[in-house]
C-alpha cells in the first residue's frame, strides 16, 4: 500500500478532510482487512512450522495488497502487550499469533482492542474478537502409525514428542497396534519444540533399543532426527510439511497441517465479514490435514489401505478401529 506524504499545512480544514476521505477510500478497496500482524515465539528461520505460517502472510500481503509486520521471539505478555500497541499504530486489525502461549495474552488485549481480531494456534479460549484455530491430530498420528506398524522389521517404533499431550501420540499409538499387536512403541518427549540435541539423544538411546522406525512430533527439532534416520538406513514419519525432499531414503510419508492454507481462509473470511470469535477444529475433511506423499518403499497395498481408511473417515467420522 502507498503512503500519502502532504507537503504543505494550509487549509488545515480541507487537508483533514481530504486525508480522512483518502483513508477510508483506501480501507473500503481492501475489504475488511487493513494490515496484518504476525508474532512468533521463537525465529521464522529455525522453525518449519513457523516459516509455514509466515509465507502465509506473504501471500495474505499479496493476495490483499496489505502490509504485513511481524515480530520473532515474543513470548511474555508486556512483549505482546507492546508488539499489539505498534501493530495498531501501523493499522493492523487482524493479528496471528502462531503459538498457543498467546491465547491467554489475546484475551487480556481483546476489550482494549475491539476493532482487532486476534487468531491463534491451539487453544481453548475465545471470545467476540479472539479466534482459535486447532488441528484434531488424533486421526493423522493413527494413519502415520498404521505406516510404521506395517513397516517396522524390529516391532519397535520411536515417537519423540515435544509434549505429552500431543493428540498424535495417542492416535499413533492406536494406528500400530491396529496393524500389528506385536510391535511396541517407546514414548519420550522433551517439554520443548525446538530442542536438537536432546531429541538427537533421545533418537540414539531409542536406535539402540533395535527401533528401526521413528516419528518426530517437533516443530524445531524433526528435521534433524529425519537426517539422521536417514544416515542410519532407518525410517521416519515427517510432521507438520511434506518432509520427503528432507530425508527421502528415510521419510515413509508425512502428517500434515496446512496451517498456511488455514491461515488463508481466515484471512478471506474476515475480509468478508464472516470470521467470528470462537474455537474452531479442523480434520481431514476440512482439507486442512492430510497425508503427504508415500515413499516407494511402503507397498502399494498398504498405501491403498490407509488412503481407503482416509475416504471411510472422512465420510463416516470413523477411524478403522471403531468400525
Amino acid at each position: 500500500m502507498g503512503v500519502l506524504w502532504v507537503k504543505y499545512v494550509y487549509y488545515p480544514i480541507i487537508l483533514l478532510i481530504m486525508i480522512c476521505a483518502l483513508s477510508a477510500c483506501s480501507y473500503f478497496e481492501t475489504g475488511q482487512i487493513q494490515n496484518v500482524g504476525f508474532i512468533t515465539d521463537a525465529e521464522i528461520d529455525s522453525n518449519p512450522w513457523i516459516k509455514q505460517g509466515y509465507q502465509a502472510m506473504q501471500e495474505i500481503g499479496d493476495e490483499y495488497d496489505i502490509d504485513v509486520f511481524y515480530e520473532e521471539n515474543i513470548q511474555t505478555m508486556h512483549e505482546v502487550q507492546q508488539i499489539v500497541d505498534q501493530f495498531v499504530g501501523d493499522g493492523v486489525n487482524l493479528i496471528y499469533g502462531h503459538s498457543n502461549i498467546y491465547g491467554e495474552y489475546f484475551m487480556s488485549l481483546a476489550e482494549s482492542y475491539p476493532d482487532v481480531q486476534f487468531v491463534y494456534v491451539n487453544g481453548g479460549e475465545s471470545s467476540e474478537n479472539v479466534t482459535s484455530l486447532n488441528f484434531n491430530a488424533h486421526a493423522m498420528g493413527f494413519f502415520a502409525g498404521m505406516v510404521a506398524g506395517e513397516m517396522t522389521d524390529s516391532n519397535q517404533i520411536g515417537i519423540i514428542a515435544a509434549y505429552s499431550w500431543q493428540p498424535e501420540i495417542e492416535g499413533f499409538f492406536e494406528g500400530v497396534n491396529y496393524v500389528n499387536k506385536n510391535a511396541e512403541v517407546k514414548l519420550n518427549y522433551l517439554n520443548d519444540w525446538n530442542n536438537i540435541d536432546l531429541a538427537l539423544d533421545n533418537y540414539r538411546e531409542m536406535q539402540e533399543k533395535g527401533v528401526d522406525v521413528f516419528y518426530p512430533i517437533g516443530d524445531g527439532f524433526g528435521e534433524a532426527v529425519l537426517k539422521e534416520a536417514e544416515e542410519d538406513n532407518l525410517f521416519a514419519i515427517g510432521y507438520m510439511a511434506d518432509q520427503m525432499d528432507i530425508a527421502p531414503d528415510a521419510v515413509l510419508t508425512s502428517t500434515i497441517q496446512h496451517i498456511g492454507e488455514l491461515y488463508q481462509s481466515v484471512a478471506e473470511d474476515f475480509d468478508k465479514q464472516e470470521l467470528e470469535g470462537g474455537i474452531y477444529t479442523y480434520d481431514f475433511e476440512d482439507g486442512f490435514i492430510s497425508l503427504g506423499e508415500f515413499q516407494s518403499s511402503v507397498p502399494s497395498y498398504v498405501k491403498l489401505e490407509i488412503e481407503e481408511d482416509i475416504k471411510k473417515y472422512i465420510k463416516t467420522g470413523l477411524l478403522p478401529n471403531e468400525y
